[in-house]
């Protein structure tokens, strides 16, 4: 095994037990988003604040907007996948085109 290879599973691996340990870790814990902490908050510092804007678009449930979330983080993925694809792919081209 090449020592890139064993880098690349070495970083894996990191990536891996930084996203599992703290859900281990921390059992009981909450995992909320920064929109309903900070929600919490104004309401705590301001209870009379009346938002000036409203949402465009209300999805109409949790599952749909659940299913937003993992669509933009697919295309997301998509089009670094094919961004670090095209990068490889081209220095391999260019060196046979070279030998």
């Amino acid at each position: 095994m090449t020592s890139s290879k064993k880098t690349v599973l070495i970083l894996l691996l990191a990536a891996v037990l930084i996203a599992v340990i703290p859900l281990i870790v921390i059992s009981d814990s909450e995992f909320s988003g920064a929109d309903g902490k900070a929600e919490e908050v104004i309401i705590e510092l301001a209870p009379d604040y009346e938002p000036w804007a409203e949402s465009l678009i209300e999805p109409p449930g949790g599952e749909t907007e659940s299913l937003l979330f993992s669509l933009q983080a697919g295309i997301g993925a998509g089009i670094i996948g094919f961004g670090f694809g095209y990068l490889v792919s081209r220095k391999k081209y260019q060196l046979a085109k070279e030998g």
